[in-house]
């Protein structure tokens, strides 16, 4: 389990994020029970009361993690939020459509160069278009089938 934890944390450190916060992440996925406290998770990835603070801050933010409270405890802990891949997808499509406007905003910059030069920006802005147009579409079948794989089996 410890290399799968290590092995999500680099993965994800090659995405962009802190490794101790992909560290913390693969340990959210994999732990019983499902929710940690701040002492259990600095204990399973060998890291500072600090760090896990900021770290589990910076995974509530990205809408990966979300804190509660467990009765009869007095520490936080943290769990995986449930349903937050499309949510977490949702809300990247901010940013494709902010860079297929800024493409269209590079298009008209230089409306009147040669097609060659505008074919960069011309890619960049047809693929961001592309995927505003279709993964809400995903989304949507996406949550659709994951309704009907959580429905209760009739007899």
């Amino acid at each position: 389990m410890k290399q799968f934890v290590e092995d999500v944390g680099i993965v994800y450190e090659e995405m962009g994020w802190p490794r101790m916060a992909g560290r913390i992440f693969g340990w959210l996925l994999l732990c019983e029970p499902p929710h940690q406290s701040a002492e259990e998770l600095a204990n399973v990835v060998e890291a500072s009361k600090g760090s896990i603070s900021s770290m589990t801050r910076l995974l509530i933010q990205m809408g990966l993690v979300e804190r509660m409270g467990i009765p009869g405890r007095r520490d936080t802990c943290y769990r995986i939020k449930p349903g937050s891949w499309s949510e977490l997808m949702r809300a990247r499509m901010s940013h494709l459509r902010a860079i297929r406007e800024l493409a269209e905003r590079g298009l008209n910059l230089i409306a009147g160069n040669e097609p060659e030069s505008r074919r960069r920006l011309q890619e960049l802005r047809d693929f961001h278009a592309f995927l505003e147009q279709e993964i809400p579409a995903l989304l949507d079948r996406y949550d659709q089938e994951r309704k009907r794989s959580e429905e209760p089996v009739k007899p």
